[in-house]
């Protein structure tokens, strides 16, 4: 393991620098993953809105929840508003936590930032949705791209503080652009080793699309209905929703090249049901999270990219379309 390297490598008196790493984006699975990697000894930076900069600065970073709770204080990472306070800094890793709208800008502004990155510097897209990995291909090198799946639930009761309130599987790192994985084995284990288990995977597409199948049905819909993740299985009308929802974006996922680890809808649906829904019953969609508070939602790169995808062959997806549009005129009713 990296840390124990470290550990090893720091006791025989060698002058080993710690691996370094911009988290892009301090909302809750921003300060989640940073938490993990304070924890067991990474050089962290971190990026976020002003107030939040502030309690950091002040407060340091409290982590809560089902790994346990841990604690780092203000002088034991950075914190910055603008990429341009950062000098004199190159980073091994850079984290894109922000939401998938946020994925054109902070890829633009990354890239005007050359200084940040050294030769093999990596920058892993801890983001909702498909299409990212797309946006951020159109700034910089593929060899330099990776995405992360993430199906554990992180919640920010204060700007400092994240709770971890369920977690269904490892987050798993990979390319989809076939890159080499061992350049990103240390920092899976070094998160891994700060608590949430983590690891590389050669399928990094069909964990994507199994998210995307998992959320196209549950986010939009417990924002709408207002229910978490578990009463929406357990009734027989969202039920139904949900299943439609699954066999539209399965069939333009097959359709569009793409694949996931079940064969069929109908295989998805029923570990969806049987393991995926238990496993997070309790969890409150983060789409309701941002219409309550007047935000922008993800919901284009959910079922938003679903119907994107659709059009392109000339296929319909009435439920995907209709879960969307109701979506929009809450997002829209809510910010009024």
């Amino acid at each position: 393991m990296y840390n124990l390297e470290l550990t090893i490598n720091k006791l025989a008196g060698y002058n080993v620098r710690a691996m370094r790493v911009l988290i892009y984006g301090g909302g809750s699975v921003g300060l989640g993953i940073a938490s993990c990697l304070l924890k067991c000894g990474v050089d962290v930076d971190i990026i976020a809105r002003d107030y939040t900069v502030r309690c950091l600065r002040s407060e340091g970073l409290s982590r809560i929840g089902i790994f346990g709770d841990y604690y780092a204080g203000p002088e034991s990472f950075g914190s910055y508003c603008l990429l341009s306070e950062i000098e004199g800094r190159k980073y091994d890793y850079i984290l894109v936590c922000t939401k998938s709208f946020d994925s054109q800008a902070a890829a633009q502004e990354l890239s005007q930032r050359k200084l940040l990155f050294h030769r093999n510097t990596k920058i892993v897209l801890f983001q909702n949705g498909w299409g990212n990995a797309e946006i951020f291909a159109s700034f910089f090198d593929t060899v330099r791209i990776y995405n992360a799946r993430v199906i554990t639930g992180f919640h920010r009761p204060k700007p400092n503080e994240v709770t971890i309130t369920v977690h269904a599987d490892s987050i798993h790192i990979g390319s989809l652009f076939g890159n080499e994985l061992s350049s990103v084995e240390s920092l899976c284990d070094s998160i891994a080793n700060g608590d949430i288990p983590c690891e590389i995977t050669a399928d990094i597409e069909k964990d994507l699309w199994a998210k995307m199948l998992y959320n196209c049905a549950l986010n939009p819909l417990g924002a709408i209905v207002d229910v978490p993740y578990g009463a929406l299985a357990e009734n027989e009308f969202t039920r139904s929703l949900m299943n439609a929802v699954v066999r539209e974006a399965f069939s333009v996922m097959t359709e569009a090249g793409y694949s996931t680890h079940w064969q069929s809808a109908a295989d998805f649906l029923k570990a969806f049901y049987d393991k995926l829904v238990p496993d997070t019953a309790e969890h409150k969609s983060s789409t309701l999270q941002d219409i309550l508070a007047g935000k922008r939602t993800e919901i284009d790169a959910l079922n938003g990219a679903v119907i994107k995808l659709a059009g392109k062959y000339q296929m319909a997806v009435p439920y995907n379309n209709a879960i969307y549009s109701i979506i929009k005129f809450l997002e829209i009713k809510q910010s009024a």
